[in-house]
């Protein structure tokens, strides 16, 4: 038996510990939005985050997040959307849609490190795949929801 803590709430799994993380999450949580691209760590739709940092989750023995804090796209906002998925509608980033939660959890990441990152610092850490080529609108999302944060620490601040 494992015992996970995923998107806040405790599970207990009895599964092999060499089973992938993901597999864990969506065939045995029934967590289905963090995704299967290549299996092989390299596209990222199965992105996930491990203590505060992106993961890929196909090639992570469930067993070596077991008593970290695992969040997937369903925990990322408590109440409502996280602010890189407004942004994501706001600019239309989907196309087929499928890479997309993967890309949205690391955006998170980045901006939870880096608040306003150059799009060197995009490039950098976004390392997902898109098939579909939205990587314009993907960047152009990231410096959306970083001048949100940026515009509401000010208005914030004056309410205190």
């Amino acid at each position: 038996m494992l015992k996970l803590n995923v998107n806040g709430r405790n599970h207990q799994v009895d599964v092999e510990p060499e089973m992938p993380l993901l597999w864990v999450l969506r065939d045995h949580l029934n967590l289905p939005g963090t995704k299967y691209g290549c299996g092989e760590g390299l596209c990222g739709a199965c992105t996930v985050h491990l203590d505060g940092k992106a993961v890929r989750s196909c090639t992570l023995p469930v067993s070596a997040a077991a008593g970290k804090r695992i969040v997937t796209i369903e925990g990322l906002s408590k109440d409502g959307l996280h602010r890189i998925q407004e942004a994501w509608i706001e600019h239309e980033v989907p196309q087929c849609g499928y890479c997309q939660p993967g890309m949205i959890m690391s955006a998170a990441v980045l901006l939870e490190k880096n608040p306003q990152p150059t799009d060197a610092d995009i490039d950098a850490a976004m390392t997902n795949l898109c098939r579909c080529g939205t990587y314009l609108r993907v960047k152009q999302a990231i410096h959306a929801a970083a001048s949100a944060v940026k515009a509401a620490k000010p208005a914030a601040a004056k309410k205190a």
